[in-house]
């Protein structure tokens, strides 16, 4: 828990005619067009003269790399069509082509339209991946049903360029103080890359439970893995390293990006009950099933510390391919500043040394070495001044406008309040660019959603925190400045709840918005 317009950019975003009010009767259903998708696209053209009709003998053309994610596309559309859909390597009028161009754009993607075929071009497979996600938003809800459906599928013509606004679009995902399963965070997975979210940051270590196998340290998951552990001592458990890597591949293949976290010095509860030589006085202290922070630290500078912490960040960089380490770093009130400080220059170079790049909450930006590392702000009440004379490229995630754990309003259930209430328009109306005075452009890497679970026991109550309000931030993360428009976003967003219901997510019907 946290207490404390492009040039290139052109989109057309609602059509004529189409309005959305507050209060009364709501607009007319959004017609499904390429203006309509999330997050918007930096160029989205529509044609109304033209349209593909996905029929029984379409075929999709890839070769090479662009196979696989044509084959992802296939695999999207065969349950609700009934259609064999085969990907084929040889060009073929009527078809959907896929294909890659070999450029430098890392995530950019093509799309055009008509009457003859569909051809959705990228230089890198994630833009593919990407076009892809566009393609499904431009089917009708049904094709997400799980059997098929009696009904004819059109897509809509136009002409979309696109490509992100920010390299690092990001989520969270607390397992520390209530674990959550790997089928359920492949569930989230898959939500959140069709929203072109690249980065999950999983948070595996706090004071109530320690959720990731760790090899040299085996008591800190059969201990702060075990029953009874997490807040109110529900629950349990922990991943495995064959979970942690089969989880790293399956977001690979999303293009989602896995980026683990143990938090310290602080949030160290759990693994100092396991190791009570973590503590300065050699006494475990007693397991945390509350959701209090700032209590505990790791006993600074000692070789039973240095020790622990090698241990930990060489196994998790050796079992984690992407290229962020996030090593927490926050709320670490019990921490004598002077050894925060030196714990902090001695972690930073060390997750350096293991190969990866050091990220850490904004706290970490008080020690020089945090110029070579990500600095995530997350504490609207807090001093920015660290974050912003650091130097360092920022992750922002401002509390009150991006934590996916806090009440909607007072009257929802689950999730807190201490950064107040989060309506989808709080979430959406902020500009990445202009948040912190000093920070220009070019060192915001991003933005990221967390999802704390200090009150999320399983699936459904992640997805009631998260949607609608993640499409807010991802959309702020991909689309260019010139697009960001309210009306339209709330329009686009209310036409997406039916895919949601088709999916069976359970999501907050929002009065905000209407819902299609």
């Amino acid at each position: 828990m946290r207490l404390t317009r492009l040039a290139v950019a052109t989109v057309l975003t609602l059509p004529l005619g189409v309005t959305t009010a507050s209060a009364g009767p709501g607009p007319d259903p959004l017609p499904i067009s390429v203006t309509t998708v999330l997050p918007a696209p930096a160029l989205a053209l529509p044609d109304p003269r033209e349209a593909f009709p996905l029929v029984p003998d379409t075929v999709i053309v890839a070769s090479g790399p662009a196979a696989t994610v044509a084959g992802q596309l296939a695999t999207a559309f065969r349950p609700a069509t009934g259609f064999a859909l085969p990907v084929v390597p040889d060009a073929q009028p009527g078809a959907i082509t896929v294909r890659l161009t070999g450029g430098d754009s890392a995530e950019g993607y093509r799309l055009d339209i008509g009457d003859d075929g569909v051809e959705l071009s990228a230089d890198r497979a994630a833009g593919l991946f990407y076009g892809v996600q566009t393609l499904r938003q431009l089917l009708p809800p049904e094709i997400d049903a799980a059997t098929p459906q009696d009904r004819d599928w059109v897509i809509p013509g136009g002409h979309i360029v696109d490509a992100p606004r920010f390299a690092y679009r990001g989520a969270m995902l607390d397992l520390a103080r209530h674990f959550h399963t790997p089928d359920e965070i492949r569930r989230y997975i898959d939500q959140i890359s069709r929203f072109k979210v690249n980065h999950l940051h999983l948070h595996l270590a706090d004071d109530q439970g320690w959720r990731i196998q760790i090899d040299s340290r085996p008591r800190l998951t059969a201990v702060g893995g075990a029953p009874g552990t997490g807040v109110r001592g529900i629950g349990g458990g922990y991943l495995t390293k064959d979970d942690y890597r089969t989880l790293v591949a399956y977001a690979a293949d999303r293009h989602v990006t896995i980026v683990p976290e143990i938090d310290m010095p602080g949030h160290v509860n759990a693994a100092q009950v396991a190791y009570p030589e973590l503590t300065c006085d050699g006494v475990a202290p007693r397991p945390r099933t509350d959701i209090r922070v700032g209590y505990s630290s790791l006993c600074i500078g000692t070789d039973a510390t240095r020790r622990f912490v090698t241990d930990v960040v060489r196994e998790l960089a050796a079992m984690t391919p992407g290229p962020y380490l996030h090593i927490g770093g926050d709320e670490a009130h019990s921490t004598a500043h002077a050894d925060y400080l030196a714990f902090e220059e001695w972690l930073l170079p060390l997750v350096a040394e293991y190969g990866k790049i050091p990220f850490g909450w904004q706290e970490i930006a008080q020690t020089p070495a945090a110029r070579d590392a990500v600095v995530q702000y997350w504490n609207h009440e807090g001093d920015p001044g660290p974050t912003v004379a650091s130097g360092a490229q920022v992750v922002l995630s401002p509390a009150d406008k991006t934590y996916l754990d806090m009440q909607y309003d007072l009257l929802t259930p689950g999730g807190l309040h201490w950064a107040g209430t989060i309506e989808v328009d709080e979430a959406y109306d902020w500009d990445p660019a202009g948040l912190l005075h000093g920070v220009p452009e070019d060192r915001v890497l991003g933005v990221e959603a967390p999802l704390w679970s200090e009150t999320l026991t399983d699936l459904a109550d992640i997805e009631f925190q998260a949607f609608p309000r993640l499409p807010a931030i991802a959309e702020l993360g991909w689309s260019p400045r010139a697009t960001h428009d309210w009306e339209s976003f709330r329009a686009r967003l209310g036409a997406y709840g039916p895919r949601w219901k088709q999916q069976n997510v359970r999501f907050y019907e929002s009065p905000q918005i209407h819902w299609s």
